[in-house]
């Protein structure tokens, strides 16, 4: 799962940043409204975490964006100014949560999966698809209800499969979604191929219905049809 942080203030930035991490989120972020633009309209998070007053622009400005491109990324705005109208306005314009500074970063990470669950899981604590169950919160898989142990990258490529199930995913949109935009200094995904593979196989010996196929020329599936 993706987050992207931005805030403008380095110090604040950083210690989400940490925070986020910490809860084995993938995570980026932006300090100016240009940076951040670019950013939302390039990539796709599970959630943002935005600030309002931004170098450059503001961050309701930014919502307006995400509305027009239809993104679904959720959006918990966090911002200085405790103002009953910059609230309603975030509201209205898409934001799921609102989070006055200063704040418990406790609190932010609650809120955080707290929207990923509303926006991606249908407000359910699991996903599933056929006999596979993944449990974000915990990091959790289980097969016909018994544990598989994954680490985390096979869990982060095992969640995203699931949360597009028959969906054609190319290798390029698989790397971004689980390391990040930085993917794109890769000279070649190989390490995607290592990753799926051992996945693959743990899946199998498990006796996991659903199989991640492979499309020559493209990328990978997952679907439980044979």
């Amino acid at each position: 799962m993706k987050i992207l942080v931005v805030e403008d203030e380095e110090a604040l930035r950083q210690v989400i940043v940490q925070s986020l991490k910490k809860e084995r989120y993938v995570v980026e972020c932006a300090s100016t409204f240009r940076e951040a633009s670019d950013k939302i309209n390039e990539y796709d998070y599970d959630c943002i975490v935005l600030d309002i007053m931004l170098p450059g622009g503001s961050g309701l400005t930014l919502l307006g964006e995400l509305k027009a491109l239809r993104k679904k990324s959720g959006v918990i705005i966090v911002s200085a100014k405790d103002s009953i109208d910059d609230k309603v306005a975030g509201l209205d314009l898409g934001a799921d949560d609102y989070l006055t500074k200063p704040f418990h970063l406790t609190e932010l990470n609650a809120r955080v999966k707290s929207v990923i669950r509303r926006k991606q899981q249908n407000g359910e604590q699991h996903l599933s698809l056929a006999n596979i169950t993944i449990y974000p919160d915990r990091h959790a898989v289980t097969i016909n209800g018994e544990a598989l142990s994954v680490n985390r990258k096979e869990f982060d490529i095992l969640y995203y499969f699931i949360s597009n199930p028959n969906r054609l995913i190319s290798k390029a949109t698989l790397a971004e979604s689980v390391w990040g935009d930085y993917i794109d200094q890769a000279d070649s995904f190989d390490f995607i191929y290592s990753q799926v593979k051992n996945l693959r196989k743990k899946l199998k010996s498990a006796g996991a219905i659903p199989e991640i196929k492979a499309v020559y020329g493209f990328g990978y599936k997952m679907t439980c049809e044979d």
